[in-house]
């Protein structure tokens, strides 16, 4: 009788132990590691949103963010194999991959219509206006590099005719709050927070128009690149990641108060700062497929950043991905 009762309670525990281990394979979802920053920009937001959300589980996987407290970190963790992913500027990936860094773009992110130059000097209504005058912008950012190849179409040499004072985005912005700069480059939703804080401010150059006037179409400021090893490791990544990122650009679109509140409660925008960005159009994310009809937009922001002195040479095709 013992010896039966010891059997079927054997018998018992077998199951369950196969019940929860089934449970768990099954419940298992392949990691991702998407790199953050420590400032209120794209990178940190889109991430805390998608991760509040559960948009990664929605799509199949468990975001982990690892935040940075510099671009020159952030960028480390991609190239050292930290991290799987991180939204960044289209040619400075290039550097990466021209560097032999094993990363693939993936998606679109953000587009220029987040990048801008803000003064309060009233004589300022034009980049050609800064001639002669202090400009804070993080000159190592893919950022800086847009901003110079529109000036070199329009015959402006940013190093000869400004005076370039090298600082990150919030550093350029207590510079120009302290008047020791005439203006300064941003992005949002830091724009925004500083033009909330100073009406006088105004914003004298945006980068979407000026893409659009010397290429007729829009740019992409932000994309978003994950490693090759990643890729293969995990062949699914880029599809589950785009459909997190897409639900991410719509929620934003569509719960502005929600998002906003996100915003507050983890990078400690002050309220309403996200909202106001999203609603002026300069906030605008997008996740498409870098390898669809974006692609061609891609390679000419390639082009132009070989043709003004900051690459040797073009990518190899591979550095946009394909399924």
């Amino acid at each position: 009788m013992i010896g039966r009762r010891r059997f079927v309670a054997l018998a018992f525990a077998s199951s369950a132990a196969a019940a929860v281990s089934s449970r768990a394979v099954a419940q298992a979802k392949p990691k991702i590691k998407v790199g953050s920053l420590t400032l209120p920009v794209f990178a940190p937001i889109v991430a805390n949103v998608m991760k509040a959300k559960g948009f990664d589980q929605k799509a199949g996987f468990d975001l982990e963010i690892t935040a940075y407290p510099s671009i020159a970190a952030y960028y480390a963790g991609l190239a050292t194999g930290e991290i799987d992913t991180l939204i960044g500027g289209p040619t400075y990936f290039q550097k990466l991959r021209l560097e032999n860094v094993p990363i693939k773009i993936i998606s679109t992110g953000a587009k220029l219509s987040d990048l801008v130059i803000i003064t309060k000097d009233p004589s300022v209504n034009s980049l050609a206006d800064l001639k002669g005058k202090q400009l804070a912008a993080d000159m190592g950012s893919g950022q800086f590099q847009v901003l110079s190849i529109y000036a070199k179409s329009k015959g402006i040499d940013l190093a000869k005719d400004i005076q370039l004072v090298s600082a990150n985005f919030a550093v350029a912005r207590a510079q120009l709050a302290a008047d020791r700069v005439q203006a300064a480059m941003i992005i949002e939703p830091i724009a925004t927070m500083m033009i909330k804080e100073n009406p006088a401010l105004k914003i004298i150059f945006q980068a979407n128009d000026a893409w659009k006037e010397i290429t007729g179409k829009e740019g992409w400021e932000l994309v978003y690149a994950m490693r090759e090893d990643t890729l293969k490791r995990t062949p699914d990544a880029a599809k589950m990641f785009i459909a997190a990122l897409a639900d991410v650009a719509a929620f934003m679109r569509s719960n502005t108060d929600e998002a906003d509140k996100i915003a507050v409660d983890t990078v400690k925008l002050p309220p309403g700062i996200l909202k106001a960005a999203v609603e002026s159009k300069r906030w605008d994310f997008e996740a498409l497929p870098a390898w669809g009809t974006e692609r061609a937009s891609l390679w000419d922001m390639f082009e132009r950043a070989v043709a003004a002195g900051f690459h040797p040479k073009l990518p190899d095709e591979g550095i946009i991905y394909v399924p």
